[in-house]
């Protein structure tokens, strides 16, 4: 059994063991399995691809439905392997703060975070269609009790239009698997692609198919005007839903685009590269725009995160192998820093009870290491030199004006618009005076050393990023076919 089997495999028995354990142990459980898993994704970083550019420690492959040809295949290349550490790391993070969980619903939610876990591990490293198909859509599982149980009155709109647009996408890309898997008689993704490279779909049956999986993708990413969902199921959320849903599942809709519409179909995707950067473009502006707009910290960042996410899509679909590069990077890089934004922001909900930014204020004396940690994520999703949020977003953008210059050239001034809107929440969240005497308590304990992880990180990543680089440049060199000569 390999390693990608087990870090699937032990977080989902975990939770089915927190399902049968009394309440009182769910989170000890949790924590544990949460541990051990991102303990076991370390190897996943030491791993020598072989010839398909996979892992082969990390592949397995078995029997799951032999008459339909379909087969439990994992394994991980560079890309997916840091999408699975970050998916660990969030979730181990997301699970040992220390939040406040109702009584008698601390099952369904440890458990809920864990089968979250065990489903985006699974469609990360899935390497046949329908395999990936069957993660892809089991992660709403998991989110729809997160939500419907912690959400309140506001949930059910918000999860209905969640249910709608993701599911309705998922069908859309279900039909692209259908027809491939029949036609290369596999549904193996080192099968099909390998049938691509022999027989390339060309034209208009090639730009369909790879147009089939786009429209999922583009909904979990959210990709402008597919994004709608996107903040009313944040805030229906608890925040450590959040934290998964925004680092870790938006990454399925842009690492779905790199792995199966661009590596697959090179040709067609040159071909829908204007569509797919202007809508990247909007969604930078129209992020920015709204999120300048909004008077509750939850869904500004939730807002902010589809500017953001719009430069990774213009980076993948630019042609350029830098902007691939800065793109793959900053995946992980977005998932570090809306992952830590929205564990600042639990901790002073929880404290103040509102997320409301004109009822907040006055934080920096009376929390200065939590206001600081807030300040650093802050410059960090501006894009400050020497945070992570720098490096990916200045790489995209130079890459993508080689090929697309008035496109890089408009998605330049998100950046500005970020500054203005996130220096603007944070001025008034922790600067501006308190309009309540509260009892705050400062960053402590766990608190204090999950969130000084996340610190490390952003400096780590913005300072040393070559590391990171180096292991992603042979995956961003797969972007050749698509570069314009």
């Amino acid at each position: 059994m390999s390693i990608l089997t087990l870090l699937i495999l032990v977080p989902a028995l975990a939770a089915l063991i927190i399902a049968l354990a009394p309440g009182g142990a769910a989170r000890r459980i949790a924590c544990l399995t949460a541990l051990v898993t991102l303990l076991g994704t370390a190897s996943l970083l030491r791993g020598l691809p072989g010839s398909d550019g996979f892992f082969e420690e990390t592949i397995q492959q078995s029997d799951w439905l032999p008459a339909l040809r379909i087969q439990f295949h994992v394994g991980v290349d560079a890309m997916s392997a840091l999408m699975v550490v970050l998916t660990a790391l969030l979730s181990i993070a997301a699970i040992v703060m220390p939040f406040k969980v109702s009584v008698g619903k601390e099952k369904l939610y440890f458990g809920s975070l864990l089968l979250l876990e065990a489903t985006l591990i699974g469609a990360f490293s899935s390497l046949n269609l329908v395999l990936f198909y069957v993660f892809f859509e089991a992660c709403l599982i998991p989110v729809w009790f997160l939500a419907g149980s912690f959400g309140g009155e506001k949930a059910t709109k918000a999860l209905m239009k969640f249910f709608l647009y993701t599911v309705v996408g998922s069908l859309v890309m279900l039909s692209s698997i259908l027809w491939l898997g029949f036609h290369f008689q596999s549904f193996s993704y080192i099968d099909i692609q390998h049938g691509l490279v022999k027989e390339p779909l060309l034209g208009q049956l090639g730009l369909w198919l790879m147009l089939g999986f786009a429209v999922a993708f583009a909904v979990k990413t959210p990709l402008f005007p597919f994004h709608s969902w996107q903040p009313e199921t944040y805030a229906a959320c608890p925040t450590a839903g959040v934290v998964l849903v925004s680092g870790a599942m938006a990454k399925l809709g842009t690492y779905g685009f790199w792995r199966f519409c661009i590596v697959l179909f090179p040709e067609a995707s040159k071909q829908a590269a204007p569509l797919m950067i202007g809508l990247a473009v909007v969604g930078i502006l129209y992020g920015a725009l709204v999120a300048a707009m909004q008077r509750d910290v939850k869904r500004l960042i939730a807002y902010s995160s589809i500017s953001h996410l719009g430069y990774i899509v213009m980076g993948l679909f630019s042609g350029s192998t830098p902007a691939i590069s800065g793109a793959i990077l900053q995946m992980v890089n977005h998932g570090i820093t809306v992952g830590g934004l929205f564990l600042v922001l639990g901790l002073i909900e929880e404290q103040t009870g509102t997320l409301k930014i004109r009822s907040l204020g006055g934080l920096w004396e009376r929390t200065p290491v939590l206001s600081r940690v807030f300040l650093i994520l802050t410059l960090a999703s501006v894009g400050l030199p020497l945070t992570n949020g720098f490096v990916g977003e200045f790489m995209i953008l130079l890459g993508t004006f080689q090929n697309f210059p008035a496109a890089a050239t408009l998605a330049t001034t998100g950046v500005i618009w970020s500054a203005v809107y996130m220096l603007w929440m944070f001025q008034r969240v922790v600067y501006g005076p308190a309009q309540k005497e509260r009892n705050l308590t400062d960053l402590k304990g766990t608190s204090q050393l999950v969130l000084g992880v996340f610190v490390v990180l952003v400096f780590a990543l913005g300072i040393f990023p070559k590391t990171f680089l180096d292991m992603v440049s042979p995956i961003a060199a797969l972007a050749a076919p698509m570069e314009n000569k």
